[in-house]
Parts: C-alpha cells; structure tokens; sequence
C-alpha cells in the first residue's frame, strides 16, 4: 500500500465516503473516531462494515475508536471480517497499545478465517505528551504497522498551545515529538506520515508544509479534503534530477557489486548513497 497521500472521510457521510473512494488518494480513512458524534457511532460502525464487503479499491482503512472507549473492540469486530487493508490506532500509546492490538487483530483474524497478520495497522503515535514520550518504544511492536503517523493537532490541545505558530512552524514540543516519530520510523524501517494540513483552502501553505516534510523524511501525510490530494501526490514524488542521480548511484554498483565505493561527478559515493537511491527510486516508482 503506497502511503504518500491519505484521506480522511467520515464514516456517517455517505456522500464524503463515496467522494473519498472515487478519488485518487493513495489510501481512504474510514473514520469511525473524531468525525463521528457519540450517538451516531453504532450507525456509521454499521454502515462502514456494510460497506467494506463490497470494495474493491486497494487502500481502504478504518480509523476505529480509541482503546478504553466503548466503542474500539466492537469497531474491530465488526470490520475485521471486512478485511480492510489497516487499521488506524488513535491515541496510541506506544508498545503497549500496539502490542494489544496486534493480539485483538490475531484473534479476530483467526476467528474469521483470515490470515494471520493480514491486516496492517497505521498508528498515530503523538496525539498526547503521554504518547510522545512513548514514541520510542513503538519501535518494538511495528510488526503490523505499514507507517507511524505524526499527529499535531491533539498534542497541542494536551499541551494548552497552538500546533503551528503564524510563520507555520512548530512550538518546540510539538516539533519534538514530530522529530521522534521520523528517528523511531528509521529505527523500525518504516515510512512516517505527516500530519493534516487543517485548512483545504490553503493550498499554498499545504504546498510549503508538504514540502518540508518530504526535504525532512516523512514519506506521506494526512489529507482532510480531496482538493489536497494532488498537492501531496506532488510534494512527495522526486523530481526527475533526483531521480537520475539515484539511477546512477543504484547502477554504478550494480557495474561493480563487490566495490564499497566510487566516484560520481567528483563526488565519493558509497553504500549508504545506495540506501538512499533505493529510497527514492521506490517512492518514483511506486
């Protein structure tokens, strides 16, 4: 499942979902949690599990509600069956709740006769200071996880402050945490995902911020409203200079496969160029 842009679409608006579905995002978020009212959370969980029996898109995952509300383990129940490409964890806090919802996930596979870890997981690993804290040990329960999601907006509310100061820069504990979330992601071999961009009018700022995290690693981000898509698409597709340079890197060792180094335009390229060629040959490619 390619992750460069993800969008959100709530699981009691029929016409959003259907939108979202027919659109070009790379993957669709079923959302069961914030978008949802209390009351109407056994409706959308039921119109969503009606729903996914009937798919064929590639991409579609459900955001379910978080651990230790009422609503999460019947969510995964009744979408389990589905089989849904991932499961969105909000509010995760770190290994530990990773770690829970891989047995759910086992259980719940074994029970509807699926495979066995068929079912990838997209947690958002910073909705809490609690949680940033935890990030690290993400790290240790990734089995499942196809991406580690960055997360601002709650993270602010938890701290008392705005996620963005004017310039659109971070404050530092939210800058920390988003930090975090792209070394644990390396560490776990693992694409990181960036945060909403909260206002779809915006494209310009959308198109800055898309683009300082893709120069800072991330390898997608969230998306709230169809209109961002391409700007994201975009925004984390090499340019074609960037993509060469990784041809001549990647095939200047396929020439000489026992060679630990050499040069290129003057340049000393050696084996951890190689790593980042590969990287960026498969985000081109897809």
């Amino acid at each position: 499942m390619r992750l460069r842009s993800l969008l959100f679409a709530p699981a009691d608006a029929e016409r959003k979902v259907a939108k979202a579905l027919a659109s070009a995002a790379d993957a669709v978020i079923l959302d069961l949690e914030d978008s949802v009212a209390p009351a109407a959370k056994d409706a959308a969980r039921a119109a969503i599990a009606g729903l996914l029996g009937s798919l064929s898109r590639p991409g579609v995952v459900v955001r379910v509600n978080p651990p230790g509300t009422p609503w999460y383990l019947a969510d995964l129940a009744a979408v389990v069956r589905h089989r849904p490409a991932a499961i969105m964890l909000p509010k995760c806090i770190g290994a530990r709740d990773l770690t829970a919802l891989d047995h759910h996930l086992e259980a719940l596979e074994a029970a509807y006769g699926l495979p066995a870890g068929g079912i990838g997981v997209l947690p958002i690993v910073t909705e809490s200071a609690a949680a940033a804290l935890a990030v690290a040990s993400c790290a240790e329960a990734a089995g499942r996880v196809a991406g580690f999601c960055f997360g601002a907006e709650d993270i602010s509310a938890d701290l008392g402050i705005d996620p963005r100061r004017p310039d659109g820069s971070y404050p530092a504990p939210v800058a920390a945490a988003r930090a975090a979330v792209l070394l644990m992601a390396a560490a776990a071999s693992r694409p990181a995902i960036d945060t909403p961009w909260p206002d779809p009018k915006d494209a310009a700022s959308l198109a800055r911020e898309a683009a300082k995290a893709a120069a800072d690693g991330f390898a997608g981000k969230l998306c709230i409203h169809p209109d961002q898509i391409a700007l994201v698409n975009a925004a984390f597709l090499p340019g074609p200079e960037r993509v060469a340079w990784a041809r001549r890197v990647r095939d200047g060792f396929a020439a000489n496969p026992s060679g630990g180094v050499f040069l290129l335009d003057g340049k000393m390229i050696d084996r951890p160029h190689l790593k980042l060629a590969e990287r960026i040959l498969a985000a081109a490619d897809g």
